[in-house]
């Protein structure tokens, strides 16, 4: 038995929690109905695809590709679960060079890949920020699909310094004018992929698109209650936070404080 829940969906990216259930044997043949990154968590199965076997365990992830003719074989009868992304063809090629098509066969991952992999699914379960998901997400999948063909994927960086400089400035005033711009937005105004967009911009600034992100609604946030603004779940849904918690957790982790005392603090 396969069970997925979904826990995750933006912008050409699907996140789900899939938990195999399947007694010890050998699978049927079948086309793949998705693109996709999957990341065991737990358990041990094989994967024959192209004449290609792949053996999958915690320690290694594997892509599929929409229409590949495949065959998933459990030598044990307790199981497996993984971690399941879906992305379109879209951000596929985006992320790859150009190419949509992603890379066959087993593909080892460290135990920093693995901890992040894990650490999203968390998140994605607790209901996250969403942008700051969307990001994480790609991030991951551009990380494993360098490990996996490193050159492909860094063709889509920017060239020097002054660059990468300028190409996080038009970031940042595009963020500026519209802070709810997506990811996958910005790297298209700014034809980029997103993946190189979202390196370049914390290495230019020292934090994440989705955090600066926050950190403009967070200053928004303090110059509407410096005005006396006093219904804090109005101002969340003005600023594009989740719920009012949500707008007192990022203002209390930007700041220090909750947003009670430094609406006392700035008025």
């Amino acid at each position: 038995m396969l069970t997925v829940r979904t826990v995750f969906i933006a912008d050409g990216i699907s996140l789900a929690d899939v938990a195999c259930r399947h007694e010890q044997g050998r699978g049927e043949v079948e086309p793949a109905s998705a693109r996709m990154l999957v990341l065991v968590r737990r358990g041990f199965f094989a994967r024959s695809a192209n004449g290609v076997v792949s053996v999958l365990d915690p320690t290694v992830a594997c892509f599929i590709n929409p229409g590949e003719e495949q065959r998933y074989d459990h030598p044990h009868d307790n199981g497996d679960d993984c971690t399941a992304i879906d992305l379109d063809a879209t951000l596929a090629a985006a992320v790859h060079g150009g190419e949509p098509g992603l890379p066959v066969g087993a593909i080892p991952i460290s135990p920093t890949l693995d901890l992040a992999h894990r650490a999203l699914l968390a998140q994605a379960r607790r209901g996250d920020d969403r942008h700051q998901l969307y990001e994480r997400a790609v991030l991951l999948i551009a990380a494993v699909l360098e490990s996996a063909s490193p050159g492909r994927v860094a063709s889509g960086s920017p060239g020097g310094p002054r660059a990468r400089h300028a190409l996080a400035a038009a970031a940042r005033e595009a963020l500026a004018e519209r802070p709810e711009r997506t990811l996958t937005e910005l790297a298209r105004d700014l034809t980029v992929s997103p993946h190189h967009l979202s390196r370049v911009f914390s290495a230019s600034t020292g934090h994440t698109i989705s955090r600066h992100r926050m950190r403009l609604r967070t200053r928004a946030a303090l110059e509407r209650l410096a005005a006396g603004e006093n219904d804090l779940a109005r101002l969340a849904a003005d600023l594009g936070f989740a719920d009012q918690s949500h707008l007192c957790r990022v203002v209390r982790s930007e700041s220090g404080v909750p947003p009670s005392v430094l609406r006392r603090l700035l008025t």
